[in-house]
C-alpha cells in the first residue's frame, strides 16, 4: 500500500478550523497509509496516543521548514516507506518540496485554506508562494473564489485543485436537539436567530447586533443567540448594552465542538453576515459554520465575503445578504422569521445539497485522488 507522510503545523490539539480539517481528511485513509510530522502543542502526547497512525512531533511548537526539519522529514519518508507527502497548508512547509523529491518521493501535494489569497496580493509574499507551487505536484484550494485569486499568480507553475473541508451528516443532523441549549439560556419557545463563530470583525456579528431593534420591532419576542469567543466579545457587550438589548441578545462564549450541533438545533435561523475587510486581506474564504447550520437544517443567511455565497443556494437554502448594512440583514432576518414553513423548506433543501455535496464520503474520494496522482 502506498503510504502519505503528512507534514503540518495545524494538527490537534492545537484548535482551529485548518486543524480540524487535517484532521478530518486522514480520518478517510487507511490508518495504515499513514505517518504525520507535526509541530508540538500542549497535551499532544495524550492526544496521539489515541490514534490509529503514527504521530511525530517536532520539538517546537511551530514546524519551519529548516534544513533539521526537511531531514527529519525526508528520513521519515524513507523508514516508512512513504512514496507521498501532503503538506496540511503549503505555505511555508511546502518549502521542503524539492528537497524530499530528491530523496525519493514521488508525489508531492499542498493545502490551501483561504488567508493565502491576500499572501499572492503582496510582492514578497507572492515570491515565496510561487516557489513553493513550483515544488508541488498539486496545489488544493477551498472555494471558487479562492481558486480564481490564486489562479494567475501560481497556476503556471503547478496543478490547482479544489479539495474543500466537509460535513460529518451524522454529527450535524436535523435531528440534533436544541432544547438543552434553549434552557441553559432561558430561549423558551421564542424564534432564535443564532450565529456560530469566533468573534471578530469580519464575522460581522456587530451587524447583527446594529439591525437586531429592527428585527424585534416584527418580532417582539425573538433572540439573538451569539455563540463563540473572541476579541470582539467586549465591544458586542458595550453595544448591546448601550442599545437596550440584554434581554434578547445572548453571548455564549467558547463553546466545545460536541455541543455545536445542538446550538445550531437551538437557532430556527443561522445567520453570519461575513464582510471582506483590509482591502481583501481579510476574508472569508468558504465558511464551514453555514454548511454544519444547513446540514442541521437550519436555512443559512450569509455575506458576500470571498467564497461564503458559494455555501448557499440562493432563495433555495437561504440568501446572501449585503453585510455592511443592518437593514438588509434584519429584513432577510424578518422574512425568515415570518414564514417558518419557508424557512424549514430551505433548512431542509440544505440537508439535501450537503449530503450530495459536501460530505466527508464525497471530499475522501477527491481526497484519494490528490495523493495517488
Amino acid at each position: 500500500m502506498s503510504r502519505t507522510l503528512v507534514v503540518t503545523n495545524d494538527f490537534p490539539p492545537r484548535q482551529g478550523g485548518i486543524q480540524t480539517f487535517v484532521a478530518a481528511l486522514l480520518a478517510t485513509r487507511p490508518p495504515e497509509s499513514l505517518v504525520v510530522l507535526a509541530s508540538d502543542h500542549p497535551g499532544a502526547a495524550e492526544h496521539d496516543a489515541r490514534l490509529p497512525y503514527p504521530v511525530v512531533r517536532a520539538g517546537t511548537g511551530m514546524l519551519l521548514p529548516t534544513p533539521d526539519a526537511t531531514r527529519t522529514a525526508a528520513r521519515l519518508a524513507r523508514e516508512h516507506g512513504c512514496d507521498t507527502v501532503f503538506f496540511g497548508a503549503a505555505a511555508p512547509l511546502g518549502l521542503m518540496a524539492p528537497a524530499l523529491r530528491r530523496s525519493g518521493v514521488r508525489r508531492l501535494v499542498g493545502a490551501t485554506h483561504g488567508h493565502e489569497t491576500g499572501w499572492v496580493a503582496l510582492p514578497a509574499a507572492r515570491q515565496l508562494m510561487q516557489r513553493i507551487a513550483a515544488g508541488l505536484d498539486e496545489l488544493t484550494y477551498i472555494s471558487a473564489y479562492t481558486r480564481d485569486r490564486l489562479a494567475p499568480a501560481l497556476g503556471d507553475r503547478t496543478v490547482l485543485s479544489q479539495l474543500s473541508p466537509g460535513v460529518d451528516v451524522d454529527l450535524f443532523t436535523p435531528d440534533a436537539d436544541g432544547s438543552s441549549v434553549r434552557e441553559r439560556y432561558g430561549l423558551g419557545g421564542a424564534p432564535v436567530v443564532v450565529c456560530v463563530s469566533r468573534l471578530v470583525p469580519r464575522k460581522g456579528q456587530d451587524v447583527l447586533v446594529a439591525g437586531w431593534t429592527q428585527v424585534l420591532a416584527r418580532h417582539p419576542d425573538a433572540r439573538l443567540l451569539l455563540v463563540g469567543g473572541g476579541p470582539l466579545e467586549l465591544r458586542l457587550r458595550r453595544e448591546i448594552a448601550n442599545r437596550g438589548l440584554g434581554g434578547s441578545v445572548v453571548l455564549t462564549g467558547g463553546v466545545p465542538a460536541g455541543e455545536l450541533p445542538a446550538h445550531y438545533a437551538a437557532g430556527d435561523v443561522f445567520a453570519m453576515p461575513c464582510r471582506t475587510r483590509r482591502a481583501g486581506l481579510d476574508v472569508e474564504g468558504l465558511g464551514m459554520v453555514f454548511l454544519e447550520a444547513a446540514a442541521c437544517g437550519r436555512p443559512v443567511v450569509a455575506g458576500t465575503s470571498g467564497g461564503a455565497p458559494e455555501t448557499v443556494r440562493e432563495g433555495e437554502t437561504g440568501h446572501v445578504v449585503d453585510p455592511r448594512s443592518p437593514t438588509a440583514v434584519a429584513g432577510v432576518l424578518g422574512d425568515l422569521l415570518d414564514d417558518p414553513a419557508r424557512a424549514r423548506a430551505m433548512g431542509a433543501a440544505g440537508r439535501a445539497w450537503v449530503e450530495q455535496r459536501w460530505s466527508w464520503t464525497t471530499i475522501a474520494g477527491t481526497f484519494a485522488r490528490l495523493l495517488s496522482g
